[in-house]
């Protein structure tokens, strides 16, 4: 039976993105070994969207009131791009210290959680 997902981010700093994890998002964690950190994520949902290539691949963070999580962040010094509305929700993404970013999203979709 499969009871979870383990989600890979490939990064070009992975210790500050790592601390940011950890320090600024606030997602606890284990030492899996020599420093390799396992963070503990919120329920989780995936999507399948049409593409013309394989193998792309978004992380989005959800929250239930997107403005509040972004002062919130905006106080740990973090910047978030832009809100952008849709119909499905609010996004904005933040850019990672290692160099990537990532979403954080307000949906407005039902939620497939258990």
């Amino acid at each position: 039976m499969i009871n979870g997902a383990h989600v890979v981010i490939y990064s070009k700093d992975a210790e500050a993105d790592r601390a940011f994890f950890g320090n600024i998002l606030g997602f606890a964690s284990v030492d899996a070994g020599h420093g390799w950190l396992i963070f503990d994520l919120p329920t989780a949902e995936s999507a399948f969207h049409p593409a013309e290539e394989n193998d792309r691949h978004e992380l989005y963070l959800m929250c239930d009131d997107l403005k509040t999580e972004i002062a919130a962040l905006g106080a740990k010094g973090v910047e978030c791009a832009d809100l952008m509305e849709a119909r499905w929700g609010s996004i904005t993404k933040i850019r990672l210290p290692g160099g990537g970013e990532i979403g954080l999203y307000e949906p407005r979709d039902p939620r497939a959680q258990k």
